[in-house]
């Protein structure tokens, strides 16, 4: 298939934890079950969550800064910042507004929400490297932070105990088209839009409209969206490789969406993925909603899994039903 590649590079990734680790020990006492429990449920040894008074925007600043930080790159450099969340700070202005105020940014810097749910960093990535090569920017910071603790139903075991709180930035550029995506792919299936999602912060359920505490919740039934991903994604993913031009063969490093240990071994089995080649980072930060690809590639990137001039894939599912993934040359 003939290719059409488009010139993007990393030049430095940042992530940023809330300080306090709960563990899988202290979830087994603090909803009374046997010790143990909470892990072999969850697939998680321990994740973060913030506190009830901390900051989203404080959280995806911090990240934002330590990829500055890691690449010795000024604030000043940064024309763009795309913030990548899946859920946001509040419903009116837009998130990436906090982040860039949190954040300290000089002031006129752009900054624009993209919101695909768990795969809003892939969108942001595509979009990012659409607006370098139309020369519209220079240098985009893309930051995706998520405090899912906020949104967990402690009374759904089966969602409760798999999510954690987190931020990453990546910062791009356009290079000089040695790094480049080989092919992104995009889908959503709304027929699963009621399988996963948060009902109240916009104008659906409100004050006016109707609304009860449990609708800012997130409501997930997991083992149809589980079916429903399943019978899609195995095809996805051969029509992904197949605009690429690769194989799977070919792939260096797959960085997928940590979205539970049942989803990773889904990849590892079904989709045949080489556990040498799959980051899976999922048992110490757990699902860390539109978090949770960035903060895999800053691991696979510090953890020297990239490997120069072979493809890495980002791939994910996501409420929606949305599929996305990404092919590129680092």
């Amino acid at each position: 298939m003939e290719q059409h590649s488009v010139a993007i590079k990393i030049i430095a990734t940042g992530i940023a934890l809330p300080e306090t680790r709960v563990t899988s020990d202290q979830l087994d006492i603090q909803l009374g079950k046997p010790k143990g429990y909470v892990e072999k449920r969850s697939g998680i040894t321990w994740r973060y969550h913030a506190t009830p008074q901390a900051s989203q925007a404080e959280l995806a600043a911090s990240a934002l800064h330590n990829a500055l930080t890691a690449a010795d790159l000024s604030p000043y450099s940064i024309d763009l910042v795309i913030c990548a969340c899946a859920v946001a700070i509040q419903a009116l202005p837009c998130s990436a507004v906090h982040i860039l105020r949190a954040a300290a940014m000089p002031p006129g810097v752009a900054g624009f929400d993209i919101n695909s749910s768990c795969v809003s960093f892939i969108s942001a990535m595509e979009v990012a490297a659409g607006l370098l090569n139309s020369r519209a920017y220079r240098r985009i910071a893309i930051v995706s932070a998520d405090l899912a603790s906020r949104g967990i139903d402690w009374n759904h075991e089966e969602s409760s105990l798999i999510f954690g709180d987190g931020a990453a930035c990546a910062i791009v550029e356009r290079g000089d088209g040695q790094s480049r995506i080989l092919a992104s792919l995009i889908e959503t299936w709304p027929e699963g839009s009621e399988l996963c999602e948060i009902r109240a912060g916009g104008t659906r359920c409100n004050p006016r409209s109707g609304m009860c505490d449990s609708d800012f919740l997130f409501h997930m039934q997991a083992k149809p969206l589980f079916r429903y991903a399943s019978s899609l994604i195995e095809d996805y993913f051969a029509r992904l490789l197949y605009k690429s031009g690769v194989t799977l063969a070919d792939i260096g490093t797959v960085i997928p969406h940590q979205a539970s240990h049942l989803s990773l071994k889904h990849m590892r089995k079904r989709l045949q993925v080489p556990e040498s080649v799959l980051i899976d980072i999922y048992r110490y930060y757990g699902n860390q909603v539109a978090a949770s690809i960035p903060t895999a590639l800053h691991e696979a990137i510090t953890g020297n899994r990239l490997t120069p001039g072979k493809p890495a894939m980002l791939i994910g599912t996501a409420a929606g039903l949305t599929l996305a993934g990404m092919v590129l040359i680092p």
